[in-house]
């Protein structure tokens, strides 16, 4: 079935009540490599009940399985996380019950065989005031479903990485069990952790899930000097997927600061590979 582009853009749930606790966000912080050193005074906070605190990559987890593309004519065996942006209305809280209003914003036809750009946001609520919590915008590659009438032009730009050396570079480390560990929060896809079905996508091994490495760029970021440990002064996280880690790898985090923008690229040394590029992280002004 292809896309049918009224039907597409017309899309979207509305109104869907999730929570989460402690229990939840102790256990991102962990999935995303926050806690290996149980000493560390600055880390515990992030994995420890007193005084907890919250990553603000968490945003992309607590509502795991909001949507609003059924019976899109999408071919999801095709599909590829493209960007992921995340604005913060206010500081996530370590627990909430929470409303989502799903649906697609954009939709972009690259042309037959070269596939589509389609773009979905996610409005986060705090379902007892209404206030916003965040707000969520994911951009999917959708491979073999170009051709389908919709517009050429108009599809989002990524940020730019400054052309100059980076200010700072931070090491992120990931443990072989990595992808084990951050599934429970959600994705269960057995690409990240079934062997024979990762051959049978043609990878070698099970692949870190991108959201996982997402967050991992946020640790990074929130554990560096920029933040020194204080994630409340991000109040956005905007990057571009491009290609895939193997949990057990490092991750170098490049880093430009220009008043209130940190522009991050992140790449796998071992590999001479870029992970995550066009990276965005808004500070408070």
């Amino acid at each position: 079935m292809a896309i049918n582009y009224e039907n597409l853009m017309a899309s979207k749930a509305t109104g869907q009540e999730f929570e989460y606790g402690d229990r939840e966000t102790m256990l991102y912080a962990l999935g995303v490599g926050f806690g290996r050193d149980p000493m560390n005074a600055k880390e515990l906070p992030f994995v420890y009940e007193k005084g907890l605190k919250t990553l603000p990559t968490q945003a992309t987890v607590i509502a795991w399985g909001a949507g609003g593309m059924r019976d899109s004519g999408i071919n999801y065996l095709l599909v590829v996380h493209g960007e992921q942006k995340l604005t913060l209305h206010k500081p996530l809280p370590m627990a909430a019950k929470i409303s989502v209003d799903s649906g697609v914003i954009g939709a972009w036809d690259k042309g037959k065989d070269k596939g589509a750009i389609i773009v979905t946001e996610s409005v986060i609520k705090e379902r007892t005031t209404g206030d916003k919590l965040c707000t969520l915008q994911s951009t999917i590659f959708a491979r073999g479903d170009g051709g389908f009438g919709g517009p050429r032009e108009g599809a989002p730009e990524p940020h730019k990485i400054p052309d100059r050396k980076p200010d700072l570079t931070v090491e992120a480390d990931t443990r072989p069990d990595q992808a084990l560990l951050y599934r429970l929060s959600g994705d269960r896809n057995p690409l990240h952790s079934d062997p024979d079905f990762a051959k049978a996508a043609g990878f070698p091994r099970p692949i870190l899930h991108g959201l996982c490495t997402y967050g991992t760029t946020c640790r990074a970021i929130v554990s560096s000097s920029v933040c020194d440990y204080d994630p409340t002064k991000i109040t956005g996280f905007d990057v571009r997927f491009s290609s895939p880690v193997f949990p057990g790898e490092t991750i170098s985090v490049d880093l430009w600061k220009d008043g209130n923008i940190v522009s991050f690229r992140a790449r796998v040394a071992a590999r001479d590979v870029t992970v995550i590029n066009n990276g965005k992280c808004t500070l408070k002004a």
